[in-house]
C-alpha cells in the first residue's frame, strides 16, 4: 500500500500519522467547500452495508472522499463495494489487527480537512455533513445526536452528547464525529491496544489537551442497537484503562467503574418486568445523557 503509518514504541500503540500518498479518485461534481472524509470499515456486513454507502453517497454535500476499509470480508460486502466502485474514491480488501487498525487506515488514506467515520451497519441523515461543514473550525471536533434503532427495524431512542462528563466515561456518539485531520498530526489516532473503547480513548485525549468541540444539536447518525459495543462490560474496563492511562490513575475512577458496572446489571435486571419503566425515567429525567423516545 502506498500509504505511511509510522508506530511509536510506547506504553501505548498511537500511530502518529504521516501524510499518504494520493489515491484519491476526485469527484468532478465536488467544486465547492471544504474535502470531507468519510470512512466505513466493515467486515463481512453484507447485511446494512449498501444502506450505508448509499446513505453517504446521497448527502446534500458533494465534495465528499469516500473511503471504504474492508477486512478481507467472505461474504457478499465486496460485491456490494464493487456495486458502487465509482462513487467511491478508494477501497481496500485486506485483513487487519481489529477495528483500530481498520480506521488507522482510512485515516492515513484521507485528504479531507475534516474527516467522519460511520461504520457498516449505521448510516447518516441526507444533512449530516452539510451541517457538519457548515459549523466547521479548523482543529475541532464536530459531533451531533443520535437516532437508535431496535434489532427488528422499529425506531428506539435518541440520544443527545454530554461533553462535561466525558472525563467519566463515553458520553458522546461516535458515529456522528467529525475530526479535523490535523488533530490526528498533531495527537496520534487509535491506539492499537484497545479493542472495544478506542473511539472513547481518542476522544478523551482530545479533551485533555483542550482541543475545542461543537455540538450539533440535530440528528447527524442513525445507529442500530447492538455490534461490538453491545459487550457493555467489556467496553467499560477499557474506559476505565483509558481515563487511568490519559487523566493519571484515581480512587475515583475505579469507584466510577464500579458504579456504572453495578447501574448496567440493575437495567439488565429491569427490562421485561413491570419495573422497566424505572429505566425509562432514569434514561429520560436523571441521566446525565438523555434520552428521548
Amino acid at each position: 500500500m502506498l500509504t505511511s503509518i509510522k508506530l511509536i514504541e510506547e506504553t501505548m500503540m498511537v500511530p502518529i500519522l504521516e501524510e499518504s500518498s494520493s489515491l484519491t479518485r476526485i469527484d468532478k461534481n465536488a467544486k465547492e467547500g471544504i474535502l470531507v472524509s468519510i470512512i466505513t470499515i466493515v467486515y463481512n456486513g453484507e447485511k446494512y452495508l449498501e444502506q450505508t454507502i448509499r446513505s453517504v453517497l446521497g448527502q446534500s454535500y458533494k465534495n465528499i472522499q469516500y473511503i471504504i476499509i474492508d477486512g478481507g470480508s467472505t461474504d457478499g460486502s465486496i460485491e456490494i463495494i464493487r456495486k458502487y466502485e465509482s462513487q467511491i474514491a478508494i477501497w481496500i480488501s485486506e485483513p487487519d489487527r481489529g477495528i483500530s487498525d481498520a480506521f488507522n487506515k482510512g485515516i492515513a488514506l484521507a485528504t479531507g480537512d475534516l474527516i467522519g467515520i460511520l461504520n457498516a451497519d449505521d448510516w447518516y441523515e441526507p444533512e449530516a455533513v452539510s451541517k457538519m461543514v457548515a459549523h466547521f473550525k479548523p482543529d475541532s471536533v464536530l459531533h451531533g445526536n443520535t437516532q437508535y434503532w431496535n434489532e427488528n427495524g422499529s425506531r428506539a431512542h435518541q440520544a443527545k452528547p454530554n461533553l462535561d462528563i466525558l472525563p467519566l466515561e463515553m458520553s458522546l456518539n461516535h458515529p456522528t464525529v467529525f475530526v479535523s485531520k490535523n488533530l490526528y498530526k498533531r495527537y496520534g489516532v487509535f491506539d492499537l491496544n484497545y479493542k472495544l473503547a478506542m473511539d472513547y480513548q481518542l476522544l478523551l485525549r482530545f479533551y485533555a489537551a483542550g482541543v475545542k468541540f461543537i455540538h450539533i444539536d440535530d440528528i447527524v447518525t442513525n445507529m442500530r442497537l447492538g455490534g461490538v459495543s453491545a459487550n457493555i462490560e467489556g467496553c467499560y474496563l477499557e474506559v476505565f484503562k483509558a481515563k487511568n492511562e490519559v487523566l493519571g490513575f484515581r480512587i475515583s475512577h475505579k469507584l466510577y467503574y464500579y458504579w456504572t458496572i453495578m447501574r448496567y446489571k440493575v437495567s439488565q435486571g429491569l427490562e421485561n418486568t413491570p419495573l422497566a419503566f424505572i429505566n425509562r425515567l432514569y434514561r429520560t429525567r436523571m441521566s446525565p445523557i438523555k434520552k428521548q423516545y
